[in-house]
């Protein structure tokens, strides 16, 4: 079993930076599926981005491409969201999720962090 660990997450001004990471303890990120999800107040939790572990795809949702970009890093087993241009709207709980796919389906990853709290302001 692996377990994602998340950190990253604070208070940042519209238009600033926050890199978030997901640290796998237990096992290996090998041959999985990695994704970000992101909840806020009173709405469902939703798919942010994905990397797929064993090659270089990633995947991104339609409001954070261009402006987010999700990577790995093999040596220390972790997978960054680097997050630039925030907006007010992407205020929330983000959480890192391990399954085997596919990317975009929620119930098909079986591995939750805890979530870091984002909370971009104007």
């Amino acid at each position: 079993q692996v377990q994602p660990v998340e950190s990253g997450g604070g208070l940042v001004q519209a238009g600033g930076s926050l890199r978030l990471s997901c640290a796998a303890s237990g096992r290996t990120f090998s041959n999985y599926v990695v994704g970000w999800f992101r909840q806020a107040p009173g709405k469902e939790r939703e798919f942010v981005a994905a990397i797929i572990w064993s090659g270089t795809l990633t995947y991104y949702a339609d409001s954070v491409k261009g402006r987010f970009t999700v990577s790995r890093d093999d040596a220390e087993n972790t997978v960054w969201l680097q997050m630039n241009s925030l907006k007010n709207e992407d205020t929330a709980v983000y959480y890192c999720a391990v399954g085997r796919g596919p990317v975009y389906q929620k119930s098909s990853y079986n591995y939750w962090g805890q979530g870091t709290q984002v909370t971009v302001s104007s």
